[in-house]
């Protein structure tokens, strides 16, 4: 009886201390809706013959990615030529997450491969 009363206290504790010191929480996972919106985007690109241009952007500006989700949101009338209301809204979320630079990046690095390479 007193051993189980320990490990349980240890549990609770690991439970609590779980995410304590987590980067990223587990909600900011990229989804596969996500995942389409940035192969739309970089299919976009792509067609346009932009890739380099792109990345040169989307590698300067990494540090800034929620920031610049933020500015995407002044930019809403434009960005109607890639992304319906409803995909802009996600799109802008998903810039957002930490690790959305990196799946723009590689999305697009993939989709040039594919369409012109």
């Amino acid at each position: 009886m007193g051993t189980s009363r320990p490990a349980s206290r240890m549990q609770r504790l690991r439970t609590w201390c779980e995410h304590a010191f987590a980067v990223n929480p587990p909600e900011s996972r990229i989804s596969e809706e996500e995942r389409a919106l940035a192969a739309k985007m970089a299919e976009f690109v792509v067609r346009r013959q932009m890739t380099t241009p792109a990345l040169m952007v989307l590698e300067a500006g990494r540090p800034f990615n929620f920031i610049g989700s933020q500015f995407l949101a002044f930019l809403s009338p434009f960005v109607t030529l890639i992304f319906s209301g409803a995909e802009y809204g996600r799109f802008v979320r998903f810039l957002e997450k930490r690790q959305s630079v990196q799946t723009l990046i590689d999305t697009l690095v993939e989709a040039e491969n594919r369409l012109n390479g």
